[in-house]
């Protein structure tokens, strides 16, 4: 690879990607694993094509920099006070009981004392970038074991922090004197005794938060000011530069300092164009990350000691899944919850390999000892997405079949005319426009914080999993008039309503659709009434843009009417060939041109009717009539 150049290397990177991440993610493996397989195939250990993915890690980590800003930007100080107590008390209790049952692990096998305590507080983390990357891919971040990880990862990101400055206290007097690494993660701190880079290291953090604060904002407003849309972009790559270059000068993890000069800035009027600014750049630097680190797997080190690898390996992730499981029964999550909590964080995380780095380079851990465990790390996070995928196709469904009883709420009146399913933004105005009316509601969620939070507003809500048939005549399915489905899922919204018009046939089944495809969907499972969630909004602020250009508010009603009825048919009269990509396109393109026509006839019958009154439906100059 060297010799060809940065040219090749970005036409391998980009071919692998695109050749083998589709197949694995409509294979149902994930974008990440697919990564990570074509960094295997592309690597020394597969097709040779790139040599030296040592160099290639080191840039493909500028992805996990910009994801860590845009987890910072994510959290307001006021959101980190009201997640205080799963933070530090899930994510506390995760790093401090992991870390010490690894270091006893250590112990045990004869490791010095700071070796063990070292490499506990390493493996004790977890991968942000995959953990992330699959609850988002698979729509599960609003779920409780999705939110109990992202508390967790939280604190294991702000962790690192003071693991950075403890591990210079950690040094063994033997291997410092043996240089224990190269020198090169200590940069400007070279020579300093281990307490002086301790305060060193949090002198940088006040720093970065205290530039955030009375720096960074003047000067994104004064760039701002200048309205020139790329320069307020470099501003936001010169900032995560920036702050990467400054903490790899003193030695610490790049990721860290953007991170918290994201957290710094997630309370500024700026931080939605960060956001908009870097994501794109996030998204590509990370599937970079994940195929280097498929790269980086040393199959040498693995094929040396098959035997203790795997068990390292296996150990490892049988260790912190048996931890997470007892932490998340302990903080009262459901079984199903806990599952895909474990399964998430099972595995060793990215901050890891700057730890043992920066450990190797201190002196706390022996460069061969750090050489294994990074395989160790590398090997479990590319078993994780298989074990989601275990999860989901295997631990999943039957844990929805089995829940025992005490799982789901009782439902005690059950019997009301409707149900609903998925109490969420669209479930809460169904139901009070109902209430409102005297219809009395049945209501149904699988989220237990999102049943709290309905109690505690007044409103009776059961918790359970309404693809399970007992639940379902539990709440009197069997006696109601209509189930609403008004669950986020798509797919799950399809097959709950198959289930339901499969052995309720009686019951009118009302669904919400996301999107077209998905109301397409809808309505071959056999769903009664759908309704596209944003299109009458979008429609409704379509008839307040037509008014606020001259349209009265008659015509600008009338043409909106008009337009939603031809769109409602459209949908309608194309169901039988949605599934025919080609003659679905050429319907769409005679259809837009049919819209027009009927538009510019109903504006001639407009006027024609009102001519004689002098009304024209609005003034040029924007005025309404109404």
């Amino acid at each position: 690879m060297d010799e060809h150049g940065f040219l090749f290397s970005a036409f391998v990177f980009l071919a692998a990607a695109v050749v083998v991440v589709p197949i694995a993610k409509r294979s149902g493996l994930g974008s990440v694993l697919g990564y990570l397989i074509a960094g295997v195939a592309i690597g020394p250990f597969g097709l040779t094509l790139i040599t030296n993915p040592e160099d290639i890690l080191h840039f493909a980590e500028f992805g996990v920099v910009m994801m860590l800003f845009l987890i910072g930007l994510e959290l307001e100080p006021r959101m980190l006070w009201r997640m205080r107590k799963p933070i530090a008390g899930l994510g506390g209790l995760q790093v401090a009981v992991t870390t010490g049952i690894l270091c006893t692990i250590g112990l045990a096998a004869g490791l010095a004392w700071q070796t063990s305590l070292a490499v506990g507080m390493a493996l004790a983390l977890s991968s942000t970038a995959i953990a992330l990357q699959t609850l988002n891919e698979k729509n599960l971040m609003g779920t409780g074991g999705g939110r109990s990880a992202f508390s967790v990862l939280l604190f294991q990101d702000i962790a690192v922090i003071p693991m950075l400055a403890l591990l210079p206290l950690l040094a063994i007097p033997a291997l410092a004197a043996a240089g224990g690494g190269d020198g090169h993660a200590e940069g400007a701190l070279a020579g300093l005794p281990g307490w002086l880079r301790a305060l060193v290291v949090l002198g940088s953090v006040v720093a970065i938060i205290l530039a955030g604060r009375f720096l960074i904002r003047p000067v994104m407003g004064f760039i701002a000011a200048s309205r020139i849309r790329e320069i307020f972009t470099a501003f936001a790559l010169f900032l995560v530069i920036g702050i990467a270059l400054l903490m790899q000068v003193i030695g610490l993890s790049p990721a860290l300092g953007t991170f918290l000069a994201g957290v710094v800035l997630a309370d500024s009027e700026y931080r939605h164009q960060l956001e908009t600014d870097i994501e794109p750049f996030k998204g590509l630097l990370l599937g970079l990350f994940f195929i280097s680190v498929g790269m980086s797997i040393d199959f040498d080190v693995a094929a040396a000691a098959p035997v203790i690898v795997t068990a390292l390996v296996l150990g490892l992730m049988a260790v912190k899944f048996v931890i997470l499981t007892g932490l998340g029964r302990a903080f009262g999550l459901p079984l199903s919850q806990i599952m895909l909590f474990a399964c998430v964080l099972a595995q060793g995380g990215e901050f890891a390999f700057v730890l043992f780095q920066f450990a190797v380079t201190e002196g706390a851990i022996p460069a061969p000892t750090a050489a294994l465990l990074t395989v160790v790390v590398a090997l479990s996070m590319a078993l994780t997405p298989i074990v989601i995928l275990l999860h989901d196709k295997v631990i999943q469904p039957r844990l929805g079949r089995r829940q025992q009883a005490d799982d789901m709420d009782p439902i005690e009146d059950g019997g009301h005319p409707v149900i609903i399913g998925g109490y969420g933004r669209v479930g809460q105005v169904i139901a009070r426009l109902l209430n409102a009316h005297g219809i009395g509601t049945t209501l149904l969620d699988h989220d237990p914080d999102q049943i709290d939070m309905t109690r505690r507003y007044g409103s009776k809500s059961f918790y359970g999993d309404v693809m399970r048939l007992d639940l379902l005549r539990a709440a009197g399915v069997e006696r109601a008039r209509m189930f609403v489905v008004a669950i986020d899922d798509e797919e799950q919204a399809v097959e709950l309503t198959q289930l339901l018009k499969e052995h309720f046939p009686h019951l009118t089944v009302m669904a919400r659709a996301r999107n077209r495809p998905h109301a397409y969907a809808l309505m071959k499972a056999g769903a009664d009434i759908y309704r596209r969630e944003t299109f009458l909004s979008a429609v409704d602020m379509g008839e307040a843009a037509l008014r606020h250009l001259g349209f009265g508010a008659y015509r600008a009603r009338r043409a909106a009417r008009r337009f939603a009825r031809h769109d409602i048919d459209t949908l309608i009269d194309s169901f039988d060939i949605y599934e025919d990509e080609k003659a679905l396109m050429s319907f769409s393109r005679a259809r837009v041109d049919d819209l027009e026509q009927v538009m510019v006839q109903d504006a001639g019958q407009f006027h024609d009717d009102h001519e004689d009154s002098g009304f024209d439906g609005g003034h040029p100059d924007g005025k309404k009539t109404d």
